[in-house]
């Protein structure tokens, strides 16, 4: 990389090697305390079938827009789930058939929580 750098009104053109450093990660954060220590928990979901859609993100149903039985296509928006006021929108894989609708409008899910199962 190549640098401009003025020096006492004095400009110099500087080359600069810039090596990748990773970026360390951030451990746990306990916000409160108190003399009690957090005794950490795990979050439980479903167990997922192989051609279970599963939630990519916490969130809340907000919309369900296919029926069991239905023939859907690839791409196509089965439903739309909502966290911190952003709505995504949850496509099929592959094209085929629902076979289950494992959650309903306003539930709350789990990443990685299976959603809908097709046949």
């Amino acid at each position: 990389m190549k640098l401009k750098v003025t020096v006492n009104g004095i400009a110099y053109d500087i080359d600069v090697e810039v090596e990748e450093q990773e970026r360390p990660t951030l451990g746990s954060v306990v916000i409160g305390g108190g003399g009690a220590s957090a005794a950490p928990t795990t979050a439980s979901v479903k167990a997922a079938s192989a051609n279970a859609v599963v939630a990519p993100l916490s969130g809340a149903v907000a919309r369900i827009l296919v029926a069991e039985g239905d023939e859907i296509a690839e791409g196509q928006v089965l439903l739309v789930l909502e966290a911190m006021k952003m709505e995504t929108e949850i496509t099929a894989p592959h094209a085929g058939k629902v076979a289950h609708i494992l959650v309903g409008e306003r539930d709350a899910v789990q990443g990685g929580e299976p959603l809908i199962e097709l046949a």
